[in-house]
């Protein structure tokens, strides 16, 4: 199956400010839902890929904030503007979506803030397909504008009339 990553919209049937309720009846469409240790809503496929939904704190407590989808075995693609995320190597997947995002490498990945993206691997291994865990991104999330706000951003975000992105 195919996915398409829309920040800051959503990706397949999950959209950024949905309800709780609303993200289990999306989830749901896509297989069973897993339990997790801290009661979040999530799912596995068959071929591996991972969904988990995130809800804010504060006013946006009650809406999905962020989605983080992980890295499937088979079948599955994410797609990012006809980038495959995990189908390609990490740099040459920052190297295409930074075409069309300000993208900025951190630690262990790539982001961009506005739209809210941002791709990760556990460790750097740039130059070893046989190592995939770090040759290939592992996992990508997508949140609402803001998601990463400092208070002092948050403050100027609100001031402008904007939502807070937590």
């Amino acid at each position: 199956m195919e996915f398409v990553l829309d920040p800051p919209h959503g990706v397949g049937p999950l959209r950024l400010g949905m309800t709780a309720e609303q993200a289990r009846a999306a989830l749901e469409t896509l297989g069973p839902l897993s339990a997790t240790a801290y009661g979040e809503l999530a799912l596995h496929r068959a071929s591996g890929l991972g969904f988990s939904v995130g809800f804010g704190v504060g006013p946006t407590r009650d809406r999905v904030n962020a989605i983080e989808i992980w890295r499937p075995r088979e079948d599955d693609v994410v797609l990012f503007r006809d980038v495959d995320v995990f189908g390609l190597p990490a740099l040459e997947v920052a190297a295409r979506i930074g075409r069309h995002l300000e993208i900025l490498p951190q630690d262990d990945g790539f982001a961009s803030r506005d739209p809210y993206l941002a791709l990760w691997r556990p460790f750097a291994a740039d130059d070893d397909p046989d190592e995939t865990e770090g040759y290939f991104f592992q996992s990508v999330l997508i949140a609402r504008p803001g998601y990463d706000d400092t208070p002092a951003e948050a403050e100027a975000r609100l001031a402008a009339g904007g939502e807070p992105g937590y």
